[in-house]
């Protein structure tokens, strides 16, 4: 059976050792010798590696593949189902989407291309499960229903078009998946979600997610994706540190560079943004006179004596900071692991709180008891609390005895033995200064993991967030750090380009172009501008054999073009349909294809992402297109600007009427007819794209 016009696959079950690892697929080696497009990519892809449900006739227009895969190498014994992951790829046919336009395409620059025939969208979701399959739960009752099941056993319910549809869709629309993307057949994608071990995955790191995101794209021949930085680390804009600390954006580790900023911010404006803040000097917070100290001074003078280099400027300190956190974290690793291995029991018990304390309270007058900075062992401590409770809960208390607070504000500090690797504690005051003498005496003496990570979201708090930053120094100096953080704020668009390198025609085996539409019937203003399609032709192809390859390409990847026929070469007037290409054009890989759309209905409502509606922005901060942002538009004119460049607050409802700056001085005020694209009963349009999420 072939359904649209890939060979059907028999879902089966596949033990863990046969399935493709996550964390190497797909290899370099999978891709093709010669150039290939993502349209052609994506099939040969399914159709390899996916597996697909029975086809339903409820909603063809939304089919979902699905790849398993294990996580790193199988071993036996293990539980393979906790170390299995499932892609799904949802197949969407835009002509009968809901929603047909793409919000994304709008808001990063790519609102002039076509609307495209497919979206794939590339989901793993956070609880391990597919999104296809066999068993839909009953919208009604929530019980679980085979697939050819119409009528729900339990409350008679009848599956309708609309339910199953409502099913996938409410998928497409989930804010919790490890991973969600979505490309258009012409190769142009968005990275819409990420989410690592904070954001709910038990086995996955956002890091493992991107990798395999990037090896993914490498393979289909993806062209541009874009992704709006909204994510979250340690509940706090990961946008702002990772450009303070590192200089680009996290997604920067993977080739993502600037894109689009909101409110007209160019790249130079970014840059300029982060070297101005990495590079504030920290004495402008600490040279306050005769003051007292401040949390802020106390804070910072602290983690400058805690660390081994010296700390100049904002930079130098978050970095530290976030060292440590890493640090700490893989040295509570290492320290729960050993905790693990001297466990006199594998079962997990359940403890109650009063004989949690009683068992601390008991370690607390141990340690008290011991003289001078000397360390108490594992072993030692345990068996000093024998009898005050039975040997597992002992186990857990001593396992979560590291980093808790005892009397008379002492903290119980607690490390591996270099020697035995055994653990130890030992009683430290809190408070006390120590400047550390090697890299491991830094971490172990340093403040626990909690107490790190509230001091980084109050120094972010205080010396980063544009809205909570602290009064220090001269205010030119402060608001121009308001000013440059904000900017980091406002530029969340990133985009990487997989530029591939030239051409491969396989040893000359075949001929790789190019082919730019342009189409001969239309004016510049109201054509599309679609992208470069990339044509493979063989070695003897004649100019005929590109003009009905170019003709096939973008009536499969544009629905706008589905009755596209491609007429000449441009720049080539006279030439003959028998001539040979490659003869023709030599080393020349751009060609230009001039063509028209038959039919009455030309180009219709698919020509172009940003819709039908014509709308006009033109924003007193530059902005001349939709960058995301909240917009209203001008009563009189009709034209949109940004609500906050008006001086509505985002949090603050948009006025009944809008008169913008250019109109007020007008001495006729006649409303304008019809509204702009969106328009919703507040004057806003655009729905919002920025949804947090974590990486970690």
């Amino acid at each position: 059976m072939v359904v649209n016009g890939m060979p059907m696959k028999r879902m089966k079950r596949r033990v863990t050792a046969d399935l493709f690892d996550f964390l190497n697929f797909p290899s370099p080696a999978s891709g093709s010798s010669v150039a290939t497009p993502f349209r052609a990519n994506i099939r040969s892809f399914l159709t390899k590696h996916a597996l697909m449900p029975p086809p339903s006739s409820f909603s063809p227009h939304l089919m979902t593949w699905q790849i398993l895969f294990r996580v790193g190498e199988a071993t036996e014994g293990s539980d393979s189902s906790s170390a299995m992951v499932c892609l799904d790829v949802v197949e969407e046919d835009v002509a009968r989407s809901r929603s047909i336009y793409c919000d994304q395409c709008r808001v990063v620059g790519w609102s002039g291309h076509p609307v495209c025939s497919k979206r794939y969208h590339f989901i793993i979701k956070a609880d391990g499960n597919s999104i296809g399959g066999y068993h839909k739960p009953c919208v009604r009752c929530g019980d679980i229903l085979h697939f050819s099941e119409l009528r729900c056993k339990s409350c008679s319910h009848v599956t309708t078009t609309d339910d199953v549809e409502d099913w996938v869709c409410h998928h497409l629309e989930d804010t919790t998946h490890l991973l969600h993307g979505v490309i258009h057949s012409n190769g142009y994608g968005h990275l819409l979600r990420v989410n690592g071990r904070e954001g709910g995955s038990r086995v996955l790191s956002g890091c493992h997610i991107m990798d395999f995101w990037d090896r993914l794209c490498k393979t289909l021949a993806v062209r541009k994706v874009s992704v709006m930085d909204v994510s979250k680390k340690y509940g706090l804009e990961y946008r702002i540190l990772h450009a303070i600390t590192k200089g680009r954006t996290w997604y920067g580790d993977w080739g993502y560079e600037f894109g689009a900023g909101s409110f007209a911010l160019t790249f130079d404006s970014y840059k300029s943004a982060v070297e101005t803040l990495s590079s504030l000097p920290l004495s402008i917070f600490l040279s306050q006179g005769l003051k007292p100290n401040t949390r802020l001074q106390e804070m910072i003078s602290y983690y400058q004596s805690l660390s081994k280099c010296e700390l100049v400027n904002i930079k130098d300190l978050f970095c530290f900071l976030l060292t440590l956190i890493h640090d700490k974290h893989k040295s509570s690793s290492t320290v729960e692991a050993t905790c693990k291995k001297q466990r006199t029991t594998s079962g997990v018990l359940s403890w109650s709180r009063p004989d949690v304390v009683r068992v601390d309270e008991a370690m607390f007058r141990v340690l008290r008891a011991v003289s001078g900075s000397n360390w108490v062992s594992y072993r030692a401590l345990r068996g000093a609390v024998c009898r005050v409770a039975p040997p597992p809960l002992l186990d857990h208390c001593l396992m979560e005895l590291g980093g808790k607070m005892a009397a008379e504000g002492m903290v119980v500090k607690a490390r591996p033995n270099l020697d035995s690797g055994a653990l130890e504690y030992r009683l430290e005051p809190q408070s006390v200064s120590i400047t550390c003498t090697c890299n491991d005496s830094c971490v172990a003496n340093c403040p626990r993991s909690e107490v790190l990570k509230q001091d980084l979201k109050f120094l972010y708090e205080s010396m980063l967030h544009p809205q909570t930053m602290l009064s220090y120094g001269p205010d030119l100096t402060r608001n121009i750090a308001i000013s440059s953080a904000q900017k980091l704020l406002d530029c969340k668009q990133f985009v990487k380009d997989y530029k591939h390198e030239k051409l491969s025609s396989g040893n000359g085996a075949m001929v790789c172009l190019s082919c730019q539409l342009e189409l001969v019937d239309h004016s510049e203003e109201t054509a599309p501008d679609p992208p470069p399609e990339l044509v493979v032709l063989p070695a003897n192809a004649t100019v005929s054999d590109l003009k009905i390859e170019a003709s096939k390409a973008f009536q499969e990847v544009y629905l706008a073009f589905r009755r596209f026929q491609a007429e000449e070469l441009l720049g080539f007037g006279g030439v003959e349909d028998s001539s040979l290409v490659k003869l023709l054009l030599g080393s020349t890989e751009l060609v230009r294809v001039g063509g028209r759309c038959l039919g009455k209905n030309g180009l219709n409502k698919f020509r172009v992402e940003r819709g039908i509606e014509r709308w006009t922005v033109e924003c007193i901060c530059g902005a001349k297109d939709d960058d995301g942002e909240r917009m209203m538009a001008c009563d009189v004119c009709g034209v949109w600007q940004h609500t906050r460049c008006s001086g509505i607050n985002d949090s603050d409802s948009v006025p009944a009427k809008f008169v913008c700056y250019r109109c007020r001085d007008s001495v006729q005020m006649t409303p304008t007819v019809g509204r702009c694209k969106n328009e919703s009963s507040n004057g806003s349009f655009g729905k919002s794209l920025t949804t947090p999420y974590d990486v970690l």
